[in-house]
Formats: C-alpha cells, structure tokens, sequence
C-alpha cells in the first residue's frame, strides 16, 4: 500500500514539473527610465497630472511643472506615428488650453543637440479664480526611444524669473 502511494506521488510530482520546465520564458523590461535636472529649489513631487511620470513643484515660488512621455513603441502599438518633433508638438498643442479664457500661444523654436530634437514656446491664459495670466513653457522633446511633454508654469510675474531654468529642465532631458 506504501509502495502505491509512493509510486502515485512520484508520478504526479514528475509529471507537474515537467509540464511547467517547459514553458519557455521571455524576458521583457517594464517601466521608461529617463534623465532630467531639476534647480535645487524644485521638489519631487505627486498630484499636478494623472498622465505624467514625472511632477515637481516650489510651493514657495508658486511654479509647478511636469513630463509625459509617449514612448515610440507604445505609440507604434496603438498605430500612431510622428514624422518629427514639431508634428509631435503641434498634436499636443492643438487642444492645449483651448476652452480658457485669453488662451495665447507664443511662436515655437527648435533647437537640436546631438541626436535629441527639442521644441519650446509658452502659452499662457487668464485664471479666474486667482484672477491672473498663468504663463506655462511647453517643451517637446525627441530621443530615438520615445517622446517627451514638460509643461511648467508660473504666474505672469514670475514667470520671467525663472524661464532660464524652465529652459534648463528641457534640455537635460536624455534616455
């Protein structure tokens, strides 16, 4: 009875290892990692855009910014493709702001280095309820893997201030 019982368990446990040795596996990265630089006086932080992988804020100096990206394999899965940086801007561009009130968007300038093609321009609109002009710098970015949107806003005072460093944030983006 002993000897059945063995031989049964034996069975079963060579047979279920077997099966499942041979189920081949493939290895797959999850996730886009990617570098940016940030002033000292900005933090990480959450909250400012669901679709962002990236948000960083100063409560102090009342600026806020944040960075989607499109990468070009997802884009190519779901049947998109840009010919270029522009294109890439112009679609974002196209509904940004586009039911506020004194909505303005500056002229775009592009600008490559290296391999990676950047695009910039500010749009700014009037906010009722703080009751002034929030001026956001909208930049694009093109690196052979992906796309990239960073907005960062401020107030139309500050916005002057601090638009080096907005400038700054653009161009350290690299994957």
């Amino acid at each position: 009875m002993k000897l059945k019982f063995l031989l049964l368990a034996s069975i079963v446990f060579f047979s279920t290892k077997n099966s499942s040795a041979q189920t081949k596996m493939v290895s797959m990265k999850a996730g886009h990692v990617f570098n940016i630089s940030l002033p000292d006086y900005m933090d990480k932080t959450v909250g400012l855009n669901d679709a962002s992988v990236f948000q960083f804020k100063n409560v102090i100096k009342d600026l806020a910014g944040f960075v989607i990206v499109d990468t070009k394999e997802e884009l190519s899965l779901a049947e998109i493709k840009f010919t270029n940086t522009a294109e890439y801007y112009e679609n974002f561009m196209e509904g940004f702001l586009k039911d506020t009130k004194d909505r303005t968007i500056g002229k775009s300038s592009q600008k490559k280095i290296g391999e990676v093609s950047f695009i910039e321009s500010e749009a700014s609109y009037y906010d009722e309820e703080i009751q002034n002009t929030i001026v956001y710098f909208v930049g694009g970015v093109e690196t052979q893997k992906s796309y990239y949107k960073v907005l960062i806003w401020a107030t139309k005072d500050n916005f002057p201030k601090y638009k080096s460093d907005f400038q700054k944030i653009l161009y350290s983006i690299s994957d």
